[in-house]
């Protein structure tokens, strides 16, 4: 409560606040670097009163610094360096785990093809047995009707074989052509 009030009664300070939050949050020096200490050079050279002497002194200033400034673009240039190299193997280490799952994939897409392939084929045998089945059970049934009609028809020949075998008088021969002849039915 007394925050949310401290808040309220000093608005410019809060936006202060903010402001060097986010100042900070963008700053650009990475959070372990070290800087230089200051450069001996700057302010340190004091002109004497012999002109030649003072150029001496001022050229010799600036062979170290030169010497200095040298030393530390080497320094700079090895660390970039450094830095390129540690890059570089951190790029084809990431290259290298992306080669390692890209191959793991592939191995688990082929393993999985394989296995859907498997499937198949056993679907595909199954279906051919069931139809061998069906097909076997519809030869069976048609081979046991076509015996049932063989039966059959061996019955009305032996009926008939046994009808005509019976001796028929001649009245009653005479009597069944009458009635035949007579007695039509229509189809």
């Amino acid at each position: 409560m007394a925050t949310a009030r401290a808040l309220l009664l000093r608005p410019h300070q809060t936006l202060t606040l903010i402001q060097t939050h986010l100042l900070r949050s963008l700053s650009t020096s990475p959070p372990n670097h070290q800087f230089l200490s200051a450069n001996d050079f700057l302010n340190s050279w004091t002109p004497h009163t012999d002109p030649k002497r003072a150029e001496a002194e001022l050229a010799l200033l600036r062979r170290e610094y030169a010497k200095k400034v040298k030393a530390y673009r080497k320094e700079y240039i090895e660390e970039v360096e450094l830095e390129r190299i540690e890059k570089q193997r951190k790029d084809e280490a990431k290259r290298e785990a992306m080669r390692i799952a890209n191959e793991e994939r592939r191995a688990a897409k082929v393993a999985s093809k394989k296995a859907k392939a498997a499937e198949r084929e056993v679907a595909e045998e199954e279906f051919r047995q069931t139809l061998l089945k069906e097909r076997t059970q519809k030869l069976e049934y048609w081979r046991l009707k076509e015996k049932h009609r063989e039966e059959k028809k061996k019955e009305k020949k032996e009926l008939l074989r046994r009808k005509s075998s019976t001796w028929v008088d001649e009245d009653k021969l005479e009597k069944a052509i009458l009635e035949v002849i007579v007695d039509i039915k229509p189809l």
